[in-house]
């Protein structure tokens, strides 16, 4: 497994978890169980950074959708840099 693999599957697992905090922003959970919360600590810092940047429309908060295509991004521009340094 090289480290381009190891990089984009963070982004990945990075990813699942704000499109698991997404899915939880439907349905009722108890905000104090560990893996909740642990998944609202990890994300909030991505999220509340495009929620300042881009506010709601409406009740619709689109700051996933803009943390999504700059997670991708960074992501390619990680693993290019890394392919260009034979990594």
């Amino acid at each position: 497994m090289s480290i381009r693999d190891i990089v984009n599957i963070i982004f990945q697992v990075y990813i699942w978890l704000i499109f698991a905090r997404i899915v939880m922003s439907w349905v009722k959970h108890n905000p104090y169980n560990p893996l909740i919360r642990f998944i609202y600590d990890v994300t909030e810092p991505l999220l509340g950074f495009f929620r300042r940047i881009i506010p709601p429309i409406g009740v619709i908060d689109i700051s996933p959708i803009a943390a999504f295509f700059a997670l991708e991004l960074l992501n390619r521009l990680i693993i290019k840099i890394l392919w260009l340094l034979g990594l």
